[in-house]
C-alpha cells in the first residue's frame, strides 16, 4: 500500500509518501507545497496552489490512501479558520482523486511515531528519519506528513486485522456488522 500523508498549512503544506508492506515501511518522497509567494490577502489563489500541488503529488506518486492531520482550535480563531480552509482544499484534492482519507490528530501521530504524544518537532523529525532509514532529517512539515503516513500504515494494518477478527463486512460506502433488524 502506498500512503500519502498531508500536514496542512496555509503557508506551507507538508507531504510525505510511504510504501507499507505489512510492518515494512519504505520512503518514497516528501516535500512541501508553498504559498508564501502570494500575498496573504489572496486566499482563493493560495487555496488553488494547495489543491493543485496536492493533485500533482497524487498524480506523480499514485498513492492508494491518504492521511491528514485534524486541526484543533488554536488561541487565534482567525488562524484556525484559515488553517481549516487549507485543510479543506487538501481533502478536496484527495477525494477528487478518489483516495480514501484517514484523519489523525497531532497527538495520535506523535504517539504512533515517537511513543509520546507531547513530542516536539525535532523528536518527530528524528524518529521519522530512523523509522524510514533516511540519510538526512526531513524538514518539520515533511516530517509531520511522513509521520501521518506512518501512523496510517500502522493503524490501517491493525484495524484491518480487527475487522477480520470481528466479522465486520463492507457494504457500499460504509462498514457494518450483522445484527438485529426490525
Amino acid at each position: 500500500m502506498r500512503i500519502l500523508g498531508i500536514d496542512p498549512g496555509l503557508r506551507i503544506t507538508g507531504f510525505g509518501v510511504v510504501d507499507a508492506d505489512g510492518a515494512i515501511l519504505s520512503y518514497v518522497a516528501s516535500g512541501t507545497i508553498m504559498t508564501t509567494h502570494l500575498d496573504t490577502g489572496q486566499l482563493p489563489l493560495r487555496l488553488k496552489v494547495l489543491y493543485d500541488g496536492i493533485h500533482e503529488v497524487v498524480v506523480r506518486y499514485a498513492p492508494n490512501a491518504a492521511a491528514i492531520e485534524i486541526v484543533f482550535v488554536n488561541v487565534n480563531p482567525q488562524s484556525t479558520l484559515l488553517l481549516g480552509q487549507a485543510r479543506g482544499a487538501a481533502i478536496a484534492a484527495l477525494v477528487c482523486n478518489d483516495l480514501p482519507v484517514a484523519e489523525y490528530t497531532a497527538l495520535q501521530m506523535k504517539q504512533a511515531v515517537v511513543g509520546w504524544g507531547r513530542a516536539d518537532k525535532k523528536q518527530v523529525q528524528e524518529m521519522v528519519r530512523r523509522l524510514l532509514n533516511l540519510s538526512g532529517t526531513p524538514g518539520p512539515d515533511a516530517a509531520d506528513a511522513l509521520g501521518l503516513a506512518i501512523t496510517h500504515a500502522h493503524t490501517h494494518t491493525a484495524m484491518t486485522r480487527l475487522a477480520r477478527a470481528d466479522g465486520v463486512v463492507g457494504a457500499g460506502s460504509g462498514k457494518y456488522k450483522a445484527g438485529r433488524s426490525r
